[in-house]
């Protein structure tokens, strides 16, 4: 019985061992990945912006970055990670700093202004538009809240939500992604690690107790009881 606890006990070890391997080549594929962010991060150099007291603003604002902040958390319910807003570190590379930049540029364009110039009248549903300039208000409308067939609000839409807006917002979702990716993968090496160990210290043990001597006595070494 002890050689098949022995023998079961290594197999545990062996298996744990690969769990621990498998830990530790995840863990640097993630460190690459963290590395390669890094630097593209680098690369755009984009930051946020602070003031002396270490509070987030925007052109120069508190208030501005508290309206971002609230776009970010209660209308698209994200859930930001106050650690990764580090005064000290502005730049952007977290997945919460690429989560608030991608809301400043969205927030900035929901509540901007668009000059539309019409050539010529335009008539929409029996209401008629002369040439000329207008101020077009986007007041909170994203992509599929214009009505296109419009004669302000078809151009208004693709001056507002132009291809550039378009394009740094997937741009940084991009990165969002593939930080909380890194993050997933950093959890998953861990857990890797916390098994094999747990594998290896079971199986280790198993074998050592396996092979520890049986402390009961011999039935043949009892003697009879003495009758008086």
């Amino acid at each position: 019985m002890s050689q098949r606890l022995t023998k079961l006990g290594y197999v545990l070890a062996l298996i744990g061992l690969v769990f621990v391997v498998a830990g530790g080549v995840a863990f640097a594929k993630v460190q690459d990945g963290y590395t390669s962010l890094q630097s593209f991060s680098e690369a755009q150099n984009v930051t946020l912006s602070y003031n002396d007291d270490g509070q987030l603003i925007d052109r120069g604002e508190t208030a501005g970055a508290e309206a971002i902040m609230t776009l970010l958390t209660d209308d698209w319910g994200y859930s930001v990670v106050e650690s990764d807003l580090d005064p000290n570190d502005p730049l952007v590379n977290t997945a919460s700093e690429y989560m608030f930049q991608m809301a400043t540029i969205a927030y900035h364009v929901l509540h901007g202004t668009q000059t539309v110039v019409l050539a010529e009248d335009a008539e929409f549903e029996g209401e008629t538009f002369a040439a000329g300039e207008y101020e077009f208000a986007v007041d909170g409308r994203y992509w599929t809240d214009f009505n296109r067939q419009h004669p302000l609000e078809g151009p208004a839409r693709e001056q507002a939500w132009s291809g550039t807006a378009h394009g740094l917002i997937g741009e940084l979702g991009v990165g969002t992604v593939t930080h909380s990716a890194l993050q997933l993968g950093l959890g998953m090496a861990g857990m890797f690690a916390g098994v094999g160990l747990t594998l290896i210290l079971a199986g280790l043990g198993m074998a050592w107790v396996a092979k520890g001597k049986d402390l009961r006595v011999p039935e043949s070494s009892l003697k009879e009881p003495v009758r008086v």
